[in-house]
C-alpha cells in the first residue's frame, strides 16, 4: 500500500500510524525495523521525518489465517428462512473473530446454527455478515444465508432502503422533538480507539433522531441510521453534547444509571426480502439493563 505525505517535518512512525488506522504505532515501528517501509526504493529509518509529496510504500507481512470453528453459543433468532436470518445480539458478544477475540463470537455461533448455509462473500471470518454492531451494543443484526441474499441486502444498505432503528438513553435534555445530524465521521486525530466528526479522511454520516421521553438530566431517544459508520450514533450524540448514557469512550467515565456500557439497542429492522420482494419489519424488546435504567429514571433515581 502507498501513503503520500501532504506536509513535512513529522516523524514517519507517527504520520503512518495516524494515516493507517489498522496499524498501531508499535506495529509501524516494527515494520520500519524490518525494512518493510520504503521511500523511493530505499528503506525508511525509524527516526526519519516526513517530506511533503513523498510516497511511502508499506509491505505488510502475509497473515496466517486461523480456521473459524463452529461453537454452540445460544442465539436469539427473531426471523429465519432459507435466505435470511435476523438475530438479537446480546451486549458483550463480538460479531466476528479479530485480534483479542479469536472465538466465542457471533460468527462462531452462526456456523453452529447454520452449518454451510451462510454467504461466503465477506470471507471465512465474516460469513453471512452484512453489517455490524458494536460489541457492547445489543440488538438486531441481519445475516445472509447465501450470496444471492447477501448481494441484495448489501445493495439495500448502500441505497438506504434497509432501515435500522435504534433506541438509546442520552445525557441532557432536548428542546426539539426531532432532528437530524449530518456530519462526516472519520478516525479521531489523536485517540486511535475513537471515531470523531471530522472533515479529514472521513465519510458522510447521517443520523435522524426523535425524542421518546424526557427525564430531566436524561432523554430516551429513537434514532434511525441513514448511513452506517463505525460508532455512528455514539459519535453523533457526543457531537451534539448529548453522549449516550453509560458510554465511557464518548461520554462520562463514571458509572451512571446502573449501566456497565453504552445504553444503545438496535430495536427495529426493515428490509425487502431478497427473493419475495416483500417488505419485512422485525423488532425486539429492550434488554434488561436498558429497561432497568428507564425504571430508575421514571422513579427519579440516577
Amino acid at each position: 500500500m502507498q501513503v503520500i505525505a501532504e506536509s513535512g517535518g513529522e516523524r514517519v512512525d507517527v504520520f503512518l500510524a495516524r494515516e493507517l488506522p489498522d496499524l498501531t504505532r508499535s506495529a509501524v515501528q516494527k515494520l520500519l525495523e524490518q525494512g518493510a517501509i520504503t521511500c523511493g526504493g530505499a528503506p525508511v529509518r525509524k527516526n526519519e521525518k516526513t517530506e511533503a509529496g513523498k510516497t511511502y510504500e508499506i509491505t505488510l507481512p502475509e497473515v496466517k489465517e486461523i480456521p473459524v470453528e463452529a461453537q454452540d453459543i445460544p442465539l436469539e433468532v427473531v426471523y429465519e428462512d432459507d435466505d435470511v436470518l435476523v438475530v438479537n445480539k446480546p451486549k458483550g458478544l463480538v460479531v466476528h473473530p479479530a485480534a483479542g477475540h479469536l472465538d466465542g463470537t457471533l460468527v462462531n455461533a452462526l456456523l453452529h446454527h447454520c452449518g454451510d448455509s451462510l454467504s461466503g462473500i465477506n470471507g471465512e471470518k465474516r460469513p453471512g455478515i452484512v453489517h455490524r454492531i458494536d460489541m457492547d451494543t445489543s440488538g438486531l443484526l441481519i445475516v445472509a444465508k447465501n450470496d444471492f441474499a447477501h448481494q441484495a441486502l448489501a445493495k439495500q444498505l448502500k441505497d438506504h432502503t434497509l432501515r435500522r432503528t435504534y433506541e438509546c438513553i442520552v445525557r441532557g435534555g432536548f428542546k426539539e422533538d426531532s432532528g437530524t445530524v449530518d456530519a462526516p465521521i472519520g478516525r479521531h486525530p489523536s485517540d486511535r480507539k475513537k471515531m470523531a466528526v471530522t472533515e479529514k479522511n472521513s465519510r458522510a454520516a447521517v443520523t435522524h433522531w426523535e425524542v421518546v421521553a424526557r427525564y430531566g438530566q436524561y432523554t430516551h431517544l429513537r434514532c434511525r441510521l441513514e448511513t452506517g459508520r463505525t460508532h455512528q450514533i455514539r459519535v453523533h450524540m457526543a457531537y451534539l453534547n448529548h453522549p449516550i448514557a453509560g458510554d465511557p469512550l464518548y461520554g462520562v467515565k463514571k458509572p451512571e444509571l446502573g449501566l456497565s456500557s453504552q445504553c444503545l439497542h438496535a430495536k427495529e429492522l426493515t428490509f425487502v426480502h431478497p427473493r419475495s420482494g416483500e417488505e419485512i419489519t422485525v423488532s425486539c424488546d429492550l434488554p434488561a439493563d436498558f429497561a432497568a435504567a428507564l425504571e430508575r429514571l421514571k422513579k427519579g433515581t440516577n
